[in-house]
């Protein structure tokens, strides 16, 4: 099943209105590519919009005037319309290996997605961005998002995410970011030892 597959549509709201209908496959709005819910909310907050649907029968294109920002009214299997993106570190710091055994099995689950960055106020760690997902938020000026720094040294910070390999992009993410006007809101947890005194210094630098 295609993941912007339409589930429900809202009695009354404007998709419901258009003839939009459940079953069909939203791909397209006003001929933007939908592959998650960035796109869904960004290129649906126009007025007037041509939706593009794949149906059994092949594909059709719906026309639609609302309010600015007003929600179209359709509901998919999951809120991302996608698969929730896990964390790719080992944090030395991780405070979901310290919960308790024995919990329900989402309080278990190491999100690092930077849709729910922007969407929910999450914060994320940079380490498992495409090149097309970091252009993406460029592109769409996704702000602002919430980095999780912890050190600005490279070295140390892929100590402290348990991340070799992309543990040490942080800053080249964030001069791309900046670049493009996007604001950020950085933590920064601090362990003794491995990145307070000297290296804590240097971060809030």
């Amino acid at each position: 099943m295609a993941r912007t597959q339409i589930q429900s549509v809202t009695p009354g709201g404007p998709a419901h209105q258009a003839g939009v209908r459940p079953g069909e496959t939203l791909v397209a709005i006003n001929g933007h590519p939908i592959v998650d819910v960035l796109d869904y909310k960004y290129y649906s907050y126009d007025p007037d919009l041509t939706l593009t649907l794949r149906t059994e029968a092949g594909e059709r294109t719906v026309e639609l005037s609302k309010d600015v920002g007003e929600d179209l009214g359709l509901e998919f299997a999951t809120y991302l319309m996608d698969r929730a993106r896990s964390c790719a570190n080992h944090c030395v710091f991780c405070f979901v290996d310290q919960m308790p055994k024995g919990m329900r099995d989402t309080l278990y689950f190491k999100d690092d997605d930077a849709r729910l960055s922007f969407l929910m106020g999450n914060y994320i760690t940079l380490t498992n961005l495409s090149r097309r997902e970091l252009q993406r938020i460029c592109d769409l000026h996704i702000s602002p998002i919430n980095i999780s720094v912890h050190a600005t040294d490279p070295e140390v910070r892929r100590l402290l995410l348990g991340n070799q390999r992309r543990g040490g992009e942080c800053l080249e993410h964030m001069r791309t970011f900046a670049q493009a006007g996007i604001v950020m809101n950085c933590q920064i947890v601090a362990c003794p030892g491995l990145n307070d005194g000297a290296v804590l210094q240097q971060s809030m630098e």
